[in-house]
């Protein structure tokens, strides 16, 4: 057993975790992150380098729940639920449907804009302090709208917007490919979010923070986690291996396999894996500066990591099952719509597993039953977006400082 009676045991080493770390790190605390595979290719390898403000509206809200027997019939719609995997999801799905009340869902709009209201104030000197400014673009994103229609039909989006104050500006056609000259002109309208910047490589943030962790004198240990000791409080973590890892505070932020881990402590989360696919090309034939999404095609495109990446829609098939590459296909067609001389070619296809909770807020805060144990996981499409201020929020809670919002909504045991 290690023997540093101190450590912060931080376990899962995706953005969200090693955001903890480094700043836990930061603070002077003792720090071991421990990770099953370090090659850090999870969902923070794949996402769509996104600080996604805008986006924070549950899934369970009643204009989603409209479309969803259009998408679940149609084979290349941007929701995808395996038929094998159906009975293990009926639970989840069952929360999900408890989630779009619309009085819960008015709570849940305002507990995902409280977070993304404060992303910046978070994600800026957290980027300072590792000497990472250079890695958030300037450039934000843009909604795009085949014609009036589709933009009524994201209205909804739009006023949540307004209501909480956060930027936009619609604009309209010439205007809209003087910011980007490869859109189409079948495109009526789009609406501009300055504040959805992006990463230039949100694996190369990952590794560079991780670096700064080490160089701090923060350690990492490879292993899977397989139990825990604790009495009054938590003691050690367990590794397959048969290591222990001597630690009186623990925070799992292992992503979509949290809920495996939180099982093992007897506190059960209904955490599901929101498979999304990637394509990542590298010689696109066209240059971008800012991001796009079409609502209406569910798809959206990045320019990141040194090439253009295209990404979205939701696969329901649990954490085990072969990746299907149909859906990543695709959503390049879709793109190619907007964007008529992308090309794709030296191309990577890419699936990931984004940890979705059933009305959309991650978890963020204590355990409920185990003194010394910390959540932060279910951050769902936004793990970048929120693992500033993630960190800031578990690194106040670890060091016995009073976060700056009310965690209450956030809660472990709010299911």
């Amino acid at each position: 057993m290690s023997n540093n009676e101190d450590t912060v045991a931080v376990v899962g080493a995706g953005i969200i975790g090693t955001t903890i770390a480094y700043e836990l790190r930061r603070r002077a605390r003792e720090v071991v992150l421990i990770e099953r595979e370090l090659d850090g290719k999870g969902a923070s390898y794949g996402n769509m380098a996104s600080i996604a403000v805008t986006e924070f509206m549950p899934a369970s809200r009643p204009a989603v729940w409209a479309q969803m027997p259009k998408w679940l019939l149609d084979p290349e719609g941007p929701v995808r639920i395996r038929p094998s995997y159906m009975p293990k999801l009926t639970p989840w799905f069952l929360r999900f449907l408890e989630a779009s009340r619309p009085s819960r869902v008015k709570e849940l709009e305002a507990a995902g804009a409280v977070l993304c209201s404060r992303v910046y104030e978070d994600l800026m000197p957290l980027l300072k302090a590792a000497e990472l400014t250079h890695m958030l673009t300037k450039e934000g994103c843009l909604s795009l709208y085949a014609d009036e229609a589709e933009f009524r039909a994201d209205r909804e989006h739009i006023e949540i917007l307004e209501r909480f104050g956060f930027r936009h500006q619609v604009l309209g056609g010439n205007a809209i490919r003087d910011l980007e000259p490869a859109l189409t002109s079948k495109i009526a309208k789009a609406v501009l979010f300055p504040d959805n910047r992006s990463i230039v490589d949100p694996y190369r943030l990952l590794l560079k923070l991780r670096e700064k962790f080490l160089a701090l004198g923060g350690r990492i240990e490879q292993g899977a986690v397989a139990g825990f000791e604790h009495g009054d409080r938590t003691k050690a973590v367990r590794l397959a291996d048969g290591r222990s890892i001597a630690a009186p505070e623990i925070i799992l932020c292992a992503g979509a396999y949290t809920g495996k881990l939180a099982r093992l402590l007897g506190e059960p989360i209904p955490l599901e894996t929101e498979r999304g696919y990637h394509t990542q090309i590298m010689a696109p034939g066209i240059t971008m500066r800012h991001s796009v999404i079409w609502p209406a095609r569910a798809f959206m495109v990045t320019p990141t990591a040194g090439g253009i990446r295209v990404g979205g829609t939701v696969e329901m098939a649990g954490l085990d099952a072969a990746p299907d590459y149909r859906r990543a296909k695709v959503l390049v067609k879709r793109a190619q719509e907007a964007l008529p001389d992308l090309r794709a070619e030296k191309a990577a296809e890419w699936m990931g597993h984004r940890p979705a909770l059933p009305d959309t807020v991650p978890i963020i805060g204590p355990s409920a039953k185990h003194r010394g144990v910390y959540y932060a996981t279910g951050h769902g499409h936004l793990g970048l977006t929120y693992a500033a201020t993630t960190a800031r929020l578990i690194g106040d809670l670890a060091t016995g400082q009073t976060p700056p919002i009310d965690l209450h909504p956030y809660r472990v045991d709010r299911f």
